[in-house]
């Protein structure tokens, strides 16, 4: 059963980790492109920002974004700020999201997310955690994949699978790392793909973040997997 609170405090471990890490930049660095094709590094900070405002809106009851194209503007609108500015907007914005999480309320109640997408509310610190986690790393200022907490890795490793299973795109596929595996893609109904590595490297291939070379896959090729 997921532990809400227990992922509150995760988000809010992860965003001080992010928050220090940041306040070592310089304004010219948040120029720089990060490592999410297109966006700079503002870009990266300033939707950690609106995305923790938007998951306040779920966990409130309104919906998460006004729209796709007010999503990107207001990412686009915000991306060019000072670091000072930036620092401030995440702190800010992710003292908000705690605040909404500390609330008395039903988390076991169905919101929804994006694109029709629903969860449980007692889901949602988690998909925050992911958020900031896997940003940091998309900022490339030496926060690696290798770096974050061993029970964040497991999680979004299995996060992933269950998200990709069954999808027709995807081959029946048994990830593992040696002592642990997890089954994705199609029903079983063919020869399964055994992809193997080391748990970053199989989080950075499920989550579009490598490419998977360091991965070895027995039984065909490693799958292509769908974008996120």
């Amino acid at each position: 059963m997921t532990d809400h609170v227990r992922d509150l405090d995760s988000v809010r471990e992860a965003t001080e980790r992010l928050l220090t890490a940041v306040a070592k930049l310089d304004n010219a660095s948040t120029r720089e492109p990060s490592r999410l094709p297109g966006w700079t590094r503002g870009h990266v900070l300033a939707h950690l920002a609106r995305n923790a405002d938007a998951l306040v809106n779920v966990l409130e009851g309104r919906p998460m974004y006004v729209s796709g194209d007010a999503r990107d503007s207001d990412i686009t609108r915000d991306a060019p700020r000072e670091l000072d500015v930036q620092v401030a907007d995440v702190r800010d914005s992710g003292a908000r999201f705690q605040d909404a999480g500390a609330a008395v309320a039903d988390w076991s109640r169905t919101v929804e997310l994006r694109n029709g997408v629903t969860d449980s509310a007692s889901r949602v610190p988690y998909r925050r955690w992911v958020e900031v986690e896997l940003h940091h790393v998309d900022l490339g200022i030496g926060y690696e994949l290798e770096d974050l907490p061993a029970e964040f890795t497991e999680r979004e490793i299995e996060f992933l699978a269950e998200r990709f299973a069954g999808h027709p795109a995807v081959p029946p596929t048994r990830v593992t790392d040696g002592t642990r595996a997890w089954s994705t893609g199609r029903a079983a109904d063919e020869p399964e793909v055994t992809v193997t590595g080391a748990r970053a490297d199989l989080l950075g291939w499920l989550a579009g973040r490598r490419a998977g070379a360091a991965l070895t896959s027995a039984g065909g090729p490693l799958p292509t997997l769908p974008p996120l």
